[in-house]
């Protein structure tokens, strides 16, 4: 054996080169189930936090339902409380109870303010919004870089780096077509939640168009649930804290 094939082998050993996927989506598939059951319920705490150190806190009751459904109720603050969201694939609704009809929102309009944007709130599985274009392994981490499947979605490019072991991700960086940095998201905190769901808690986000704000998104009770496709209707907005 050369001194040369030596080194190729125990580079692969380590890991340590690019390694292009035969499923490269499927392996995008199996971090969405890591990170989300496909329907499930959850509480979310959203902290929006200042340059100043001021903080302004959100209590949020989440159902999901298959790859593109999602509805989430505010219940704190009171200033907050019964207003909703809705997410049917690409589109977006809020419904706030002294208006009395849901009105459209974009992805990139937040509601709550601070660095989270709609698309971050009620977030789909990134396999129904985007293609794998590549895959590396290197050392530790899974490196996955996407492309938004339209022009409709919020970031244009993803880039996951991912637990190598758990298939979790660590950091994702979200990017305009141009390559240019809007913020990004790390994963931290990882907890069981039981029913065999392992992730991170909590999930940290800032953005170089914000500089010196952050916020702060913290999971609990999550658990898996199959809501009826009734749930995810404009009408039943201002119900939807009969599921709780």
């Amino acid at each position: 054996m050369t001194l040369r094939i030596a080194k190729l082998i125990f580079i692969l050993l380590m890991g340590a080169a690019p390694a292009v996927f035969a499923d490269d989506a499927g392996l995008l598939r199996e971090i969405d189930r890591n990170l989300n059951p496909e329907s499930y319920e959850s509480y979310r705490k959203l902290i929006n936090i200042e340059p100043n150190g001021k903080k302004k806190e959100y209590i949020m009751f989440t159902v999901k339902k298959g790859v593109d459904k999602m509805v989430v109720l505010f219940t704190s603050p009171a200033s907050e409380k019964g207003r909703s969201t809705l997410r049917l694939g690409e589109n977006m609704w809020l419904y706030i109870p002294n208006v009395g009809k849901p009105v459209r929102i974009t992805s990139l309009q937040s509601v709550v303010g601070g660095v989270f944007n709609n698309a971050d709130i009620l977030a789909l599985d990134y396999t129904a919004e985007y293609n794998v274009e590549k895959v590396e392994a290197m050392g530790e981490h899974f490196h996955l870089h996407l492309k938004a499947k339209t022009k409709t979605v919020a970031y244009d490019r993803i880039r996951i780096l991912a637990d190598r072991s758990r298939k979790i991700p660590v950091k994702i960086e979200c990017l305009t077509e141009k390559n240019m940095l809007i913020k990004t998201l790390y994963f931290k905190h990882i907890k069981d939640f039981g029913e065999g769901i392992v992730r991170p808690s909590v999930i940290e986000t800032d953005s170089p168009l914000y500089k010196g704000y952050k916020s702060v998104m913290i999971f609990s009770k999550l658990r898996r649930r199959i809501a009826g496709d009734e749930v995810f209707t404009l009408t039943y907005m201002p119900k939807v804290d009969s599921l709780r």
